[in-house]
């Protein structure tokens, strides 16, 4: 058993020294196995043989090798191992190895671009997949339902809890705040709908009926509507966001620490200030409507104003102005619910933060449209 060392070009370092144990080769590496030295090592690598030998031996307890040095030394393993030899290492492999391992692994395990035929098993596997995680979704919701249920009936019995200085700003954040954008909507909308109604009534001279069809319009279903996607794409991304960036500098996790329980003190009061909020905003939503409304008919149908309102009184029926104002709660109610579940859910990253933000306000969203189809027809159906 001799040792022999390769011969190596003159103020050349030393990375790869070999030795033969009968059939066992033995490399002892050395100096720097960085990117800057892949001009050195490959060539002195790729001179090794390993016709004669039966296992390779890597001493490589003297070098700390950084991406590319690392996979210099993985390329010689899947040499030695094709070459049929017995790969081991002298105490522990080193770790920018198993980084490479990794990451390749999941690369391996990503689906590729190129067409793959699917087989039954995997898309009955795709599918029991996506099911679970639904039923996982739903679960966390309910939970988070649950929670904000139990402590409002705990404020019940404990006015400590509803925190009224904290209700109060949000009532100011969510609503105050919110009027300018509301009432310039809400004239919008009114005059849009007076202006194609009176374009189509008027041809069987049934001017008079635009009133009917802003005021019936605005305060049954477009005040409040409207002011819920805009309060949902307001403040529901902002609940989201505060939420959200609170989970990630942990301060959540600190008021845990200090036994405050975070959805007392940031979920309910936002849930409270919105609930009161909603409903101002479309009594301001509707009045605006209305006096939109009666603004296009006096300019474009040169209809007095006495006369809008005489119509507006006689088109409004019992349950007009109540239908909106019933849905108000709810649909603040959805939005605060959306946006604190998401803002809650914020966890590892700032792009976390805004892709649930997305989600927060595209369900919210999604929400309150959903419940204004459902009371429609709860309303059609007990005739209201």
């Amino acid at each position: 058993m001799g040792q022999v060392v390769r011969p190596e070009p003159k103020n050349a370092a030393r990375h790869v020294t070999m030795q033969a144990r009968g059939d066992e080769l033995v490399l002892t590496l050395g100096d720097l196995w960085r990117a800057s030295t892949l001009g050195v090592l490959e060539p002195e690598l790729a001179a090794l043989e390993f016709a004669t030998f039966r296992r390779l031996h890597i001493d490589a307890r003297q070098i700390v090798p950084d991406l590319a040095g690392a996979w210099v030394l993985r390329e010689l393993e899947r040499r030695a191992r094709a070459a049929g030899l017995e790969v081991s290492y002298e105490l522990s492999r080193p770790a920018t190895l198993a980084l490479i391992d990794a990451t390749l692994a999941d690369t391996v395990d990503t689906p590729s671009s190129s067409p793959v035929e699917p087989d039954a098993t995997s898309a009955i596997r795709g599918i029991g997949r996506g099911v679970f995680t639904m039923l996982d979704h739903w679960h966390r919701g309910l939970a988070f339902l649950g929670e904000i249920s139990r402590r409002f009936g705990r404020g019940i019995f404990d006015r400590r809890t509803w925190h009224p200085i904290s209700v109060t700003r949000h009532v100011h954040d969510t609503g105050i705040k919110a009027i300018p954008i509301v009432a310039l909507i809400a004239f919008l909308i009114s005059v849009i709908i007076a202006y194609m109604g009176a374009q189509q009534l008027r041809k069987f001279g049934a001017d008079i009926f635009v009133v009917d069809l802003v005021t019936v319009g605005v305060l049954r279903e477009m005040g409040v509507l409207l002011t819920a996607i805009i309060v949902a794409g307001r403040s529901g991304s902002a609940f989201a966001a505060e939420i959200g960036a609170m989970n990630l500098n942990e301060e959540i996790d600190a008021l845990r620490a200090t036994g405050v329980q975070p959805v007392e003190v940031l979920v309910l009061p936002r849930c409270l200030g919105l609930v009161i909020a909603l409903p101002l905003l479309t009594v301001i939503a509707d009045a605006v409507g209305i006096l939109g409304g009666a603004l296009l008919c006096h300019v474009l149908l040169d209809m007095p104003l006495v006369q809008y309102f005489q119509r507006v009184d006689e088109s409004i029926g019992d349950w007009t102005f109540w239908v909106g104002i019933i849905k108000a709660p709810v649909f603040a109610l959805l939005i605060a619910i959306a946006g604190t579940y998401r803002g809650m859910q914020v966890r590892g990253s700032s792009r976390e933060l805004g892709r649930l933000t997305t989600v927060a306000v595209v369900q919210a969203i999604f929400l309150v449209i959903l419940a204004d189809a459902l009371f429609a027809v709860l309303f059609m159906e007990i005739d209201i």
